[in-house]
């Protein structure tokens, strides 16, 4: 709710209008029920918690990896205007902070070959309350997991262990730029009301031009990422059906006028797979050193950064496999021959199924 609704909601509950503040101080740190709200007077607490819930999403399961510096979420949205779906978030804590992947749909339209998010379908947008809800699950999390019977303590600007999220990458199940009105009030409410920087944002895209220019007008400095794939039309065509509407030189047109206009250095995702193709049988992929020539040639002199991201398993891809070592860093090679600035992504989660293309709607138990 907005400031002046919830004011008129807590009177209603014959309170007064400072509870409202209150109230809202916790929304915005992730509160998951009205009970850790100590400030606020029991009886105000259990007439909330009969009349409201906090969020639009409440957490069905956690899934915590192995090194422990990955949690999946299974959240379970609540809107009753709307068909109840599960959807999916995944917090990494890293070295440079902790970052939210956020999912911007139930399901993906996009049917790209080698992910697990479009295998059932698309079911509808997410709202942009259902986006910032993943982020302050996410951020309840950080904030109370090292000392969890103190929730009460958790203060509304941050601590000082800094468990906080610092970065945003709408990178999770869906197209967000089929979704572009919620996630623009998504993104701006992280912006103005948890202090999350524009350029610590990073929306990715398949390419959807139109959302690519919509997303440049806008004028924000988040970061775009370009989920790529491949170096030609042809090849991008077999693995990625939203090629045929847009080819790789419009994409790549609109997402260079986003860099120069947002002054933000362009990502390319590119996912290094082998796979059956109608022209070559099953001695198919896409990381043959003549791509690793062709992607330099599209690349040259611009601003980017090019992600490469080893194919992670999804059980019913099973005609795809991931590439060597060698051959990964080969294809590093030539590019960086080239000048063209690149990395090699260090997944995180694949033992919980929230790497790179494995999130899912209605995921299986593990």
């Amino acid at each position: 709710m907005p400031p002046s609704e919830l004011e008129q909601f807590v009177v209603g509950l014959g309170q007064p209008r400072f509870r409202a503040k209150q109230v809202q101080e916790w929304l915005y740190r992730g509160a998951p029920d009205f009970s850790v709200m100590k400030n606020l007077p029991e009886s105000l607490r259990r007439d909330l918690g009969r009349a409201a819930q906090t969020l639009p999403c409440t957490i069905e399961q956690k899934l915590e990896s192995l090194d422990r510096q990955t949690t999946k979420f299974l959240l379970r949205t609540t809107d009753t205007n709307q068909q109840h779906d599960i959807i999916e978030t995944v917090l990494m804590r890293t070295s440079y902070g902790n970052s939210v992947c956020v999912s911007s749909q139930a399901g993906c339209a996009m049917g790209c070959k080698f992910c697990a998010s479009t295998l059932l379908g698309l079911k509808r947008n997410l709202t942009a309350n259902e986006m910032l809800a993943q982020v302050l699950a996410a951020q309840w999390e950080l904030r109370t997991r090292l000392a969890p019977h103190d929730a009460h303590k958790v203060r509304a600007n941050g601590d000082p262990n800094n468990n906080d999220v610092s970065h945003i990458v709408v990178m999770g199940t869906g197209e967000p730029l089929q979704n572009t009105e919620n996630l623009r009030g998504f993104l701006g409410t992280a912006n103005a009301k948890l202090g999350i920087s524009w350029r610590r944002m990073t929306v990715s895209t398949c390419g959807i031009v139109p959302g690519i220019n919509e997303l440049t007008e806008w004028a924000r400095p988040v970061n775009l990422a370009i989920s790529l794939h491949a170096p030609n039309d042809e090849l991008r065509g077999e693995l990625m059906p939203i090629n045929k509407r847009y080819p790789i030189a419009d994409v790549l047109d609109a997402a260079f006028a986003h860099s120069e206009r947002t002054g933000r250095q362009l990502m390319i995702e590119y996912i290094l797979l082998d796979f059956p193709t109608p022209n070559r049988g099953t001695g198919g992929g896409n990381y043959a050193p003549e791509h690793a020539e062709q992607l330099s040639a599209l690349l040259k002199d611009k601003s980017v950064m090019v992600n490469l991201i080893p194919w992670n398993a999804v059980a019913e891809r099973g005609d795809l496999s991931a590439p060597s070592n060698n051959a990964v860093h080969r294809f590093q090679d030539i590019l960086k021959e080239n000048g063209i600035h690149t990395r090699i992504r260090r997944e995180r989660g694949a033992d919980i199924g929230s790497a790179c293309g494995q999130l899912r709607l209605n995921p299986q138990p593990l």
